[in-house]
């Protein structure tokens, strides 16, 4: 959850955004219905129906100074070209519009406005740190937000989002329960930004799960090109006890690798200090680039949402890449923003698939995972269905159905699993002071 700091205009929990998307809904199709001859068609009630093209639109930050996440939009389209080379969607050829949402409140409200005026059906496995610039859109002409990113809280409250993973909340709740038994003191960087704001109620939840105070908050730019100040605060916040090894995780996105540059300079005075990272800021790429085995993050926990890239369960990802991208250098199937997008197309094409014979409209869209669809993503993450509130409503998160997580480490420079399966971390999470 990364992002320039900029007026707050949603605060922790939000529970009032379901009773506004319905009035928008409602409104939105009463004045079509009043003003036909000027409305034309209703947002998302006919972009897919007939024997045409199936749209959807897939979003995410590009060229920026701060996180970029091109392997999204360019794995949208590889899968677009694989499904269409496959026979199609149930017979009819996938379209895929992308937008670049440039990591700007502005921008990502465009996008939204061009995903209704394209008439797509549902936007898919998309990234953008502006939820409230784009969502209240969305909302409104009723187009389905499925898989994103997780980065923004307003994913995990819209009624009209339906996340595929438990966002950084599930991270860091689940990386603070494994330091919290052998770490000393723990600093967390993270952006200044509203998002931002939202990570230390999630991390101290995992550390109070196992006994352990308090982390300590640090804020930094994420958009910035050195982190001295930042790095010698957290060493100096993570040495405080001197009888016991303290521990660093820095939450900066795609800055994480920056801020590591500066720390791996001031760490040769602080040796005992560890470091710890959730797999949206350091993946096996980050890992490899700075230095492998001799490098910042060796022995380091992360944790992630799915399972490690070596996995058999990701091959017919793989395979995509292979037909339809080999040799495109912004897909990188170790990256988490790609993985994600594969799974939430796996849920598009279940949805799609289960219509039969019925048009594929946002409505339609919609209404079948509202309705309880269960639906298999080849073992990458628990069976989803969003037919019902998650157990975690009660902190603010009623669209996170999917709390489980894989622990990581770095050994010899590759990240393997640290156990079999996923773990959960609802009961954590709901411990969590959001307040």
């Amino acid at each position: 959850m990364t992002g320039r700091r900029r007026t707050r205009t949603t605060l922790l929990p939000i529970r009032t955004r379901p009773r506004r998307a319905t009035v928008l809904s409602t409104a939105a199709l009463a004045a079509c219905a009043s003003l036909a001859a000027g409305c034309g068609a209703i947002p998302g009630a006919t972009g897919g129906s007939g024997d045409g093209p199936i749209t959807v639109m897939t979003w995410a930050p590009e060229q920026t100074g701060s996180t970029n996440k091109p392997g999204m939009p360019a794995f949208a389209k590889a899968y677009a070209r694989w499904v269409n080379a496959h026979g199609g969607l149930s017979g009819r050829k996938l379209k895929v519009v992308t937008c670049n949402d440039h990591n700007d409140s502005v921008a990502a409200a465009k996008c939204a406005n061009t995903a209704v005026k394209d008439d797509v059906v549902a936007v898919v496995g998309s990234y953008s740190q502006y939820g409230d610039s784009y969502l209240p859109t969305l909302e409104s002409a009723g187009i389905p937000y499925i898989g994103g990113y997780g980065v923004t809280t307003a994913e995990f409250t819209s009624p009209l989002s339906y996340p595929v993973n438990g966002g950084q909340p599930s991270l860091l709740a689940g990386l603070g329960r494994e330091l919290a038994a052998g770490c000393g003191p723990v600093a967390l960087i993270r952006p200044d930004s509203i998002a931002g704001d939202e990570l230390p109620a999630m991390l101290d939840s995992g550390l109070k799960a196992g006994g352990h105070p308090s982390s300590v908050d640090q804020r930094a730019a994420d958009d910035t090109t050195e982190y001295a100040g930042p790095s010698r605060k957290a060493l100096t916040a993570s040495t405080a006890d001197p009888a016991k090894k303290g521990c660093v995780i820095p939450a900066l996105g795609d800055r994480t690798d920056t801020f590591m540059d500066s720390f791996r300079r001031d760490r040769e005075d602080y040796p005992a200090v560890k470091t710890a990272a959730t797999l949206d800021s350091v993946d096996q790429t980050v890992i490899n680039e700075s230095g492998g085995p001799s490098g910042p993050y060796e022995g380091s926990y992360v944790s992630g949402w799915y399972p490690v890239t070596s996995d058999p369960r990701w091959d017919p990802m793989k395979k995509v890449i292979k037909e339809q991208a080999f040799g495109d250098n912004r897909i990188d199937p170790a990256d988490a923003g790609v993985q994600t997008t594969w799974i939430a197309y796996t849920v598009f094409k279940a949805v799609v698939e289960s219509l039969g014979d019925q048009d594929v409209t946002a409505d339609t869209v919609r209404k079948t995972l509202d309705d309880g669809l269960k639906i298999s993503t080849g073992g990458l993450t628990p069976t989803l269905s969003w037919a019902t509130e998650s157990p975690l409503a009660a902190i603010g998160f009623p669209r996170l159905v999917n709390a489980d997580l894989t622990l990581q480490r770095v050994r010899q420079g590759r990240l393997v699993a640290v156990n079999k399966g996923f773990v959960n971390v609802t009961k954590t999470l709901e411990g969590a002071d959001v307040n």
